[in-house]
Parts: C-alpha cells; sequence; structure tokens
C-alpha cells in the first residue's frame, strides 16, 4: 500500500471519527458543520492541496460521503449541517454503494503506451515487428508510436530490449476489471454504476482518495440511539484485523449499544454444507464444473457482466444470507447490520430484507476510537454457536474450496479445486474463457474471491493480509472441523 493510499485512509477515519463524536454530542448539525474548518483551521498548514480552502472544501465532500450521499448530486450551496439534517431524517441506504468526489479527481491524463528517450534505434526494429497495427513508425533515428492507431496491447513494451516503451496509466481505471469508471467530457472520473460492481478496487487505488464509499455510520448509530433492538452480524475475517479474541470483539460491540452479536462464520457453516450438496448434485448431472457463490462482487461480475456462467455458479447463499435468516428467526423484529471487510456487501444488502446496514471495518474501526472503547481490554462474552474450523477460514483465499471438500461425503478425488485469487482483467478472460466452452481445465470446484488473500485482503481492511491470515488460522485452529460432523 503507497503512502498516498496510506494519507487518504486516515483522512476518511478521521472524518469517520468526527462524525461519530459530534453524533454524540449535543448539536449534530453544526458540529457536523464545523468540521472542514476544525480539521484545517485559520493559519494551519495546508498538506495535500494548494490552498486553505480547497483542503475544506475536498474535506466537506468526505464528510458528505461519510454521511451516507452521493457527491454527484451535490450542488455545492446545500450546507453541510443540512446534509447531516437529511441523514438523520433518511429511512433507508442509497442505492449505489459508490460515489467520486471530483473536487479531490486530479483528473488524471490518459492512459497510453509511448517511446521514451532511452530508445536506441535498433538495427532488428523489435518493436516495429511486435506491433500488429501499424502503429509504430521510425522517425528521425527513434521509435515513434502513433495513439490513434495503439491498441494498449503492450507487445511492443516487451520487444524493447532497452525498456524504452513504457506505458502510463489512470490508477482507478487499471484497477477496474469490468470498466465502470473512466474519465468523463468534463476530465474527471465517473462511475457507471450500470457496469459497476461495488468491488471497490478504483477506491484502494486512487492515489487522492477521490472514489469514496458512502458510509451508513449514522443511519446505524441513530437506530441504536432509538433504542431499536440492533444486531450485529460479523464477518470471520474481522479477527484478523483487531487485536483481540472474537469473544472480545462480541463485548466492544456491547458497549457500542448493540444488542447482540452473530458470527457470520454460523451461516458459513451452512454454506459450506449447501455448496457441497450442490456440486454433488451437479456432477451427477454431469456438469463440468461449479463455481462458489459467497462473493458479492463476484456475483455482480455474473449478474452485469457474464451471464453465461450463471449455469454453473452454486444455488448456495452466501453466509451472510444465512446468518441474516437464523438472526430475524430468532429476533423478528431486530435491525440487522453486516460488519464487512469490503464495499461489495452493500449492493448485496440491498436486495436482502432480512439486512438493514453495513458497517465496514473502518467505520466500526472509528467508532471504537471516537468512544474510547479498547477492544483489547474488554471482558470476553460466549458465543452461543461454535462454528467450524472450515467456516472461519472462508475468510481466506481457498478457504471456501477447503470448506466444500470438509462437508464433502462422496469420492475425495471427484472434488479438484481451482482458486481464482483477486478478480482484474486476466482472471476475468479465464473466467470468460470458462463460461465460453463449459469447461475448466484446471479442476471442477472453483473458488471465486474479488479481493487477493481473501476476505482478509478486504479493501476496508485495518491490518495487512499476511498479519490478519495468521490470526484468522489461529482462530481457526481452535474449532471443530466439519469432516467430524
Amino acid at each position: 500500500m503507497t503512502e498516498e493510499i496510506v494519507a487518504t485512509k486516515r483522512l476518511k477515519r478521521e472524518i469517520l471519527v468526527r462524525l461519530v463524536k459530534a453524533f454524540m454530542s449535543d448539536n449534530f448539525e453544526e458540529n457536523v458543520r464545523l468540521i472542514p474548518y476544525d480539521m484545517r483551521p485559520k493559519g494551519s498548514e495546508v498538506p495535500f492541496r494548494c490552498c486553505i480552502y480547497k483542503e475544506r472544501a475536498i474535506l466537506r465532500s468526505r464528510a458528505i460521503a461519510g454521511l451516507g450521499f452521493a457527491m454527484e448530486e451535490d450542488d455545492e450551496r446545500t450546507l453541510l449541517s443540512d446534509f447531516a439534517h437529511k441523514a438523520l431524517e433518511r429511512e433507508k441506504p442509497e442505492e449505489h454503494p459508490l460515489t467520486v468526489l471530483q473536487n479531490a479527481c486530479k483528473g488524471c491524463p490518459s492512459s497510453k503506451i509511448f517511446v521514451t528517450e532511452l530508445c536506441q534505434s535498433c538495427v532488428a526494429k523489435p518493436c516495429l515487428t511486435a506491433c500488429k497495427f501499424g502503429a509504430i513508425d521510425h522517425v528521425s533515428g527513434r521509435s515513434v508510436i502513433h495513439q490513434e492507431k495503439c491498441k494498449k496491447c503492450g507487445m511492443c513494451m516487451n520487444a524493447c530490449p532497452y525498456h524504452a516503451i513504457v506505458k502510463t496509466i489512470v490508477p482507478c481505471e487499471e484497477a477496474c476489471p469490468v470498466g465502470a469508471i473512466a474519465k468523463g467530457e468534463d476530465g474527471f472520473a465517473h462511475i457507471d454504476h450500470e457496469k459497476c460492481i461495488s468491488c471497490g478496487k478504483c477506491v484502494t487505488a486512487c492515489p487522492f482518495g477521490a472514489t469514496h464509499a458512502k458510509s451508513q455510520i449514522i443511519d446505524v448509530l441513530r437506530r441504536i440511539k432509538e433504542g431499536k433492538k440492533v444486531i450485529a452480524m460479523f464477518a470471520p475475517a474481522l479477527i484478523g484485523h483487531l487485536p483481540c479474541s472474537a469473544e472480545q470483539i462480541k463485548a466492544a460491540f456491547k458497549k457500542i449499544g448493540f444488542f447482540d452479536v452473530y458470527e457470520v462464520a454460523q451461516g458459513a457453516d451452512v454454506t459450506a454444507k449447501t455448496e457441497a450438496k450442490d456440486f454433488e448434485e451437479r456432477l451427477k448431472e454431469g456438469a463440468s464444473f461449479m463455481t462458489t457463490s459467497c462473493c458479492a462482487a463476484y456475483n455482480e461480475l455474473v449478474k452485469k457482466h457474464l451471464p453465461e456462467m450463471k449455469p454453473y455458479v452454486s444455488d448456495a447463499k452466501t453466509p451472510l444470507y444465512y446468518t441474516a435468516e437464523i438472526v430475524k428467526k430468532e429476533h423478528p423484529d431486530a435491525v440487522t447490520v453486516f460488519i464487512s471487510p469490503c464495499f461489495a456487501k452493500r449492493r448485496e444488502v440491498l436486495d436482502n430484507p432480512n439486512i438493514n446496514y453495513v458497517l465496514n471495518f473502518e467505520e466500526l474501526g472509528a467508532i471504537f476510537i471516537a468512544m474510547g472503547i479498547e477492544v483489547d481490554t474488554c471482558e470476553e462474552k460466549e458465543f452461543a454457536y461454535k462454528s467450524s474450523k472450515e467456516a472461519r477460514e472462508f475468510a481466506v483465499s481457498g478457504g471456501v474450496a477447503r470448506s466444500v471438500l470438509a462437508a464433502w461425503r462422496g469420492e475425495p478425488d471427484a472434488v479438484k479445486p481451482v482458486v481464482i485469487n483477486g478478480l482484474n482483467k486476466e482472471s476475468l478472460r479465464n473466467l470468460k474463457v470458462y463460461a465460453k466452452t463449459g469447461k475448466c481445465p484446471l479442476g471442477n470446484l472453483v473458488e471465486v474471491m474479488c479481493c487477493e488473500g481473501g476476505c482478509i485482503g478486504g479493501n476496508a481492511g485495518l491490518n495487512t493480509v499476511k498479519a490478519a491470515l495468521k490470526k484468522v488460522g489461529e482462530y481457526a485452529s481452535k474449532a471443530h472441523s466439519l469432516e467430524n460432523e
């Protein structure tokens, strides 16, 4: 993670902490209005932008997104306090999880491949031979790329022995696997929500923090303050991102004001068993392969960009789906909140009446900071349900496939797992081939996770993937295995 990304994450966290503190104060709307001025008071240092007024404008935009609103609809005349007031009146979150802060967007130069001054005018001119589109000429002793002909295939870059040909990128566009973000006529980034799968890769990639999630933090805190029976359901990945035990996490949620807490690993046990049964039935019917179905971004990908893959996706629901079903059965009047490592789940819950809100790990961390809750000092509170080792490992890449294997009751050699560790342009091409041909040459049980490392590598993480992997592994090792059920 670059220093720029770390800096923008800190800014977002500070905004969220201030929003929570404002909510806890006697004058929420006024204290929200003052956030940009409190963060950049008169005469203070301007660390990022050209002047203090530009910095305040961008901080205002971050606060608006933190309140849960899209910046695309901001007319710049509405007071920040008015947005705070509207946040208190909102009955349900806005549809699309992501927004672009255009005043934070730098309008990066368009991506292109070009020849640098390192060109040595080779005798063989391998770059000319490599280009299949006639986009390269040799002019005045140097190779030149005609941009109107260039397809950005990169073959000339690979051919150049001096690495004299380079490619410039637009980070958000390069990161998006489905081409859902691009510069508009105004020169700034815009998200095409018809294409967007809410994976959040653009959020992580932008070094200016211009792409931003719309938070539901005020919605959740308001429901708690109103005395509603608010129940948290946290993803197993959370264990890897906080310096405490799962039982201490439950106690920390109680301090915030949640009525009860459930591990989504409970639902993961149901998913594992359901997918194993589904896989068995498909093999009997002669299916060549099946993909898992627990990643929300992957499910959106299939829905919007890869409908031909739908027949090969497991009919099993996500762990969150089954957990919410359990919670609503036990507490029909509950307001349910999923604690997520990523942004994609906000898209999933819009279609599920059993789930009301989503908080990500960054937002949860901001609440702990604002309320002064030290999670590693909380007294442990036990869970009624004891999840399996495999359910807890859903959080790591390969964990879903291992859970299906553990729940599998057929011939062990019949299952040949394939793990797609992160959605990107290359893995998307492979998935398209599998769907088109109806075959996966590498195996027959394809686990697809949008984030590298699995859910522990989600874009709202608080820890490194390596450290989170170790913690989740230790937690999983303490549980029983599905193989023994």
